[in-house]
């Protein structure tokens, strides 16, 4: 069979998902349609707003579906009438079985962890929050249990002590383009095989990758330094750690940290207290040294760097 024959659905929402689509379209591949999350209303005005990937669809003219349940007997029947061969699935949604076992040759999605570590909705969070020096990207077969299939190909990337989630993010998006691609090559040329995730976990322990809520992101002062700041790298830009710290006037002001430094040094500080010098730094206490924030921002207001925002606002040293 030759890529234009091979009929390809592809099914994503933000931009990390536009890398492989692109990949696919300007490669020859025949791409029949593409499923993205329905337009949400944004900015003061609600503006409904195209997801990133309906845009770049629009922009090619792909045919488009944006269904709000999966499992409606409308949009059901207008996924048959496209007669995939081969469906695609980057950053979706959970797929019913009636939409992944359709097509002849399966579903297969793209997940931005080293499977089967970090299943879940923030494998790339995780594995920066939790100080791992590797992750990756992988592609596999959609079955009942999420983020459980059989693997198909996998490539690994190295995470530096400076990465944040944003760096990360980044590697793996256009890794990710070039192994769906690859991915459809082996599918095509019949050279795929896949192995079960059970022989691949034997003998592990298995890390997860669950949602983040705002919650979740509460920067612990208590924690060790690098693990704070870890945890900081971990959540930046988005959606970002955050914590309050006391301003001059002694209210508790919630503030987001972005930048961080280590600074191992010993002090008797109680964990959360802020060392300042009113002008250029700004330090939180941790349990074993401190934080150097180097860019934060204050409620309503842009991200700034620590220099910056000391010309203007100041913190009580505790």
């Amino acid at each position: 069979m030759k890529k234009e024959d091979l009929r390809i659905v592809y099914m994503g929402t933000p931009d990390f998902a536009v890398a492989a689509l692109r990949a696919l379209v300007e490669g020859g591949y025949n791409v029949v349609g593409v499923i993205t999350m329905p337009d949400k209303p944004a900015g003061r005005g609600h503006k409904l707003q195209y997801s990133p990937v309906k845009q770049y669809a629009v922009e090619q003219n792909l045919p488009l579906l944006q269904p709000a349940k999966l499992k409606d007997e409308e949009f059901i029947e207008a996924l048959r009438e496209w007669k995939a061969d081969l469906q695609i699935v980057v950053a979706f949604r959970m797929l019913p079985e009636v939409v992944w076992n359709m097509p002849r040759f399966g579903t297969f999605n793209l997940h931005a962890s080293l499977l089967p570590q970090y299943r879940g909705a923030a494998p790339i969070n995780w594995a920066v929050i939790n100080g791992e020096t590797e992750t990756g990207i992988t592609t596999f077969f959609l079955q009942h249990e999420i983020d459980t299939g059989n693997v198909i190909q996998q490539v690994s990337v190295p995470i530096t002590e400076t990465d944040n989630v944003g760096d990360v993010h980044d590697k793996l998006m256009n890794l990710g383009a070039e192994l769906v691609v690859e991915t459809v090559d082996a599918i095509i040329a019949g050279t795929v095989k896949a192995i079960p995730q059970e022989e691949m976990a034997a003998g592990i322990e298995l890390k997860a990758a669950p949602k983040i809520f705002k919650e979740t992101c509460r920067i612990d002062w208590n924690q060790p330094n690098k693990r704070v700041y870890d945890f900081i790298r971990g959540l930046s830009p988005y959606p970002a750690a955050w914590c309050e710290l006391k301003n001059a006037a002694g209210e508790n002001v919630v503030v987001k940290v972005f930048e961080s430094e280590k600074i191992n040094e010993a002090h008797n500080l109680t964990p959360g207290s802020i060392k300042t010098d009113g002008k250029k730094n700004l330090f939180v206490a941790t349990q074993d040294g401190l934080i150097a924030i180097r860019s934060l921002q204050l409620p309503g207001k842009k991200r700034l760097a620590i220099e910056d925002l000391l010309r203007g606002y100041q913190f009580a040293n505790e």
